[in-house]
């Protein structure tokens, strides 16, 4: 949400709360440019604490294709569904059940598909309420309107007491964040009252107004307004003499900041609109480095649109950007600086974005910046991929996380021009990784199916090979061989020794050291090392669970040799199986702890699932039936989440593992199924949490971000200052941050600026320093 301060609408604000306790569903409506995400931010903000399963907020303004929505609200949901079951099916499981706040942000180009997804989810829940914005209603007939007004303004000849008007606050808080100490007083109010009215109230044009008045007074300002909106010829709506007056103020508007912007920064504009999401500058150099004036000062380019307010700085630190009070949009560029630090990111307000594409549209330029869009992420991806087997595969996986609107732009530009297919399978098959480590099935699917359709007239190439190549992945990484083991399915016969696969030819680059092994063998080492898990699992499935643990132990030199960890936590989990079958209790104990243990396997399901897995049948050997239902019941919950089938052992075998569905063993097994995958982590390593009424003294990273200790004790630090350090150790900004818990941008800037204060750091690499370090 928008981290500028909130202007106005306290009308609208009390009725939009009152009508989400009356109805299900209410949709924001108004121009564009009014204020309704702004407004659906502060309403989700006030209700967090009053759902029990809190706020969920979909931005859909980069989704240009109707069926990813369910993908987009399933990835804001946190699913990670291996079914194959359609991804709205998905959607409504997830929320059957549930409690809580859906936040549909900018729905008027996907109506019709928002609207099936909105009626699909009502039809199958209860407790789920939906807040859409849009420039139009849904349809649907439960649906409740709220239109959304631009701010009032006096009227000439009105009484001018700008106090009593949100449009003159508005201006004079943004007016302010450019020239400090700017107010409204006797001597400027008629102007500022006057520019107001001629914009109409509307906050967009408001807010570009007021970043004007670093060169400008206001006097000026109201001037060159009053020519600009004598041009009746250039409307919002191409061109049409019948545009409604709003749209001709705000293409006005815009029409005049373009203007005031250097050719260089007018180009930028143009090119840096093919942009669906955020970007770096590695990106803007991608799109802009070699076009005319661009060509050495791309840098200086997005200096100067940050200053006009044309995009919007993220990440970075203290100066994490800054939002409009119309969903992110024209806000004060002053202060927000702007530099080539690593996070830094910037991003365009839609209607900015429109207009950026329609310049670009009129200089014939812009099949040419989505092919150097297409091509810079195809580089990215390839760089990634080549990386990938190391140390730092959170890091790539957070870097493309921030690109997956912009991944999906170029995949559906793959998809929809003449002669880019062969692009898109390259960029699929490269990013096999992210889509798989991230449990996004169901839209690796949705692409991965899409393109080899067109791909089936080309002639065979090395792109339509490494699409099938990374299609064969998914198989290795959703086996379920440890699950049936584990479940107590009657062994199948045991393998004999010429039935056993030989796998020395891969021992030569497995055994290499880093430094000699080439770009293209790396590449490969994943799915070596995901070929041996599978390998082992099978042998440990078929009564040979001797032969399994040194494939295992081999294969984990490797990984910690490079520093990996996705790998590593089926290695360890296929070991602690094996180690488990052996009857060797304590080293599978120890195998499956240190899956655990790994800082990438906190937000891993398959991994803790699996490893909670082995845990509950070693703990019931060992007697403690209370403890291993626990566990069971979290690793049941996670497998469910993952939309898997349970194997449903017999009642002997529940009876022997504490899986029991009555008595004691089945109020543990509750109390396991109700943890989060962060709490049962903990509890797997002994840590405490009430839900799973262990005893532990000790807390981890993970347990702490979900439920913070304490306040107080030794920091000073509050309780939601404890939640944000976690979230910051995490690696988040600030800007992921107030997503994550629902709160404003500037609400998050101020708890890390007072979490640094406390303990006495000047960055925030101290603050995750020291939460790590914190007692375990």
């Amino acid at each position: 949400m928008p981290g500028t301060s909130f202007v106005g609408r306290r009308h609208e604000l009390t009725r939009a709360r009152r009508l989400l306790t009356a109805t299900r569903l209410l949709t924001l409506t108004g121009p564009g440019g009014v204020g309704k995400t702004r407004l659906a931010g502060r309403v989700a903000e006030g209700a967090v604490r009053r759902i029990p399963d809190g706020v969920r907020l979909v931005p859909l303004a980069a989704v240009r294709d109707g069926a990813l929505v369910p993908h987009a609200v399933a990835d804001a949901l946190g699913i990670r569904d291996e079914t194959g079951r359609a991804p709205l099916d998905a959607v409504v499981e997830h929320l059957r059940g549930r409690r809580l706040l859906l936040v549909l942000d900018n729905c008027e180009h996907l109506a019709d598909a928002c609207a099936s997804l909105v009626a699909a989810v009502l039809g199958a829940t209860e407790g789920v309420r939906v807040l859409a914005t849009s420039r139009h209603r849904l349809g649907l007939t439960e649906e409740q309107l709220l239109p959304v007004a631009p701010l009032a303004t006096p009227a000439p000849g009105e009484g001018l007491a700008g106090a009593e008007f949100p449009a003159l606050r508005l201006f004079a808080d943004r007016a302010a964040a450019v020239v400090p100490g700017f107010a409204i007083t006797d001597h400027n109010r008629a102007a500022v009252a006057r520019l107001c009215h001629r914009l109409d109230g509307l906050p967009l044009a408001i807010e570009l107004a007021a970043v004007r008045m670093h060169a400008l007074g206001v006097e000026q300002l109201d001037e060159r307004l009053g020519d600009r909106l004598g041009d009746r010829f250039r409307l919002l709506t191409c061109g049409s003499p019948a545009a409604p007056p709003r749209h001709q103020t705000l293409r006005s508007a815009v029409d005049w900041s373009h203007d005031l912007c250097t050719p260089a920064e007018q180009l930028a504009w143009a090119r840096l609109s093919v942009f669906t999401g955020s970007f770096d500058l590695g990106g803007a150099a991608a799109v802009c480095g070699d076009s005319g004036p661009l060509r050495a000062d791309v840098l200086n380019a997005v200096v100067g649109l940050v200053e006009k307010s044309v995009l919007v700085r993220e990440g970075g630190g203290a100066g994490d950007g800054s939002g409009g009070g119309t969903g992110g949009g024209a806000g004060s560029g002053a202060g927000s600086g702007v530099g080539s630090e690593d996070g830094a990111r910037y991003r365009m307000l839609g209607l900015l974005r429109e207009y950026g594409l329609e310049k670009l549209e009129s200089l014939g330029a812009a099949g040419d910046t989505r092919r150097r869009l297409c091509a810079h992420f195809v580089r990215v991806a390839e760089e990634h991929e080549r990386s990938w087997f190391g140390p730092d595969q959170p890091g790539a996986l957070a870097g493309l996380r921030a690109e997956h609107d912009n991944l999906r732009a170029v995949l559906d530009f793959c998809l929809t021009t003449p002669g880019e297919t062969p692009r898109g399978l390259r960029l699929i098959g490269s990013l096999w990784f992210y889509w798989i480590a991230r449990g996004a099935w169901a839209e690796l699917r949705h692409w991965w199916q899409r393109l080899l359709l067109r791909a089936g007239r080309c002639r065979p190439s090395p792109e339509l090979t490494r699409a099938h190549w990374a299609a064969a992945l998914i198989p290795l990484v959703r086996s379920r061989t440890n699950a049936v083991l584990l479940a107590g399915a009657p062994h199948p016969p045991t393998l004999a020794p010429h039935e056993i696969p030989d796998v020395r030819p891969l021992a030569d680059v497995l055994s290499r050291q880093p430094g000699r092994v080439g770009d293209d063998e790396r590449r490969l080492l994943a799915f070596h090392l995901l070929s041996r898990v599978e390998m082992a699992a099978t042998l440990t499935f078929h009564g040979r669970p001797e032969r399994a643990v040194p494939l295992c132990v081999d294969a984990l030199a490797v990984c910690e040799t490079y520093g990996e960890q996705w790998v590593r936590s089926y290695v360890l989990g296929a070991l602690a199986t094996a180690r488990w079958a052996l009857g060797e209790h304590e080293a599978a104990t120890e195998s499956a702890r240190r899956c655990l243990r790994l800082p990438y396997v906190s937000g891993e399901p398959h991994a803790v699932g699996g490893a909670l897995e082995i845990l509950a049948v070693v703990t019931a050997a060992r007697g403690d039936t209370e403890r291993a239902a626990v566990l069971r019941g979290a690793a049941h919950r996670i497998r469910c989440d993952l939309g898997h089938v349970s194997h449903v052992p017999s009642a002997g075998q529940r009876q022997a593992d504490g899986t029991a569905t009555d008595g004691p063993s089945g109020e543990a097994h509750r109390r396991g199924y109700g943890l989060s995958a962060h709490e049962a982590l903990a509890y797997a390593l002994g840590e405490p949490h009430a839900g799973a009424g262990s005893t532990g003294a000790r807390d981890t990273a993970a347990g702490r971000a979900a439920r913070p200790a304490p306040p107080g004790a030794d920091t000073g630090l509050t309780r939601r200052e404890l939640e944000v350090a976690a979230l910051i150790a995490s690696g988040l900004t600030n800007r992921q941050i107030a997503e994550r818990l629902v709160i404003s941008r500037r609400t998050a800037e101020g708890h890390a600026e007072r979490i640094l204060a406390k303990l006495g750091f000047a960055a925030r690499s101290q603050v995750a320093a020291w939460f790590s370090g914190l007692p375990r």
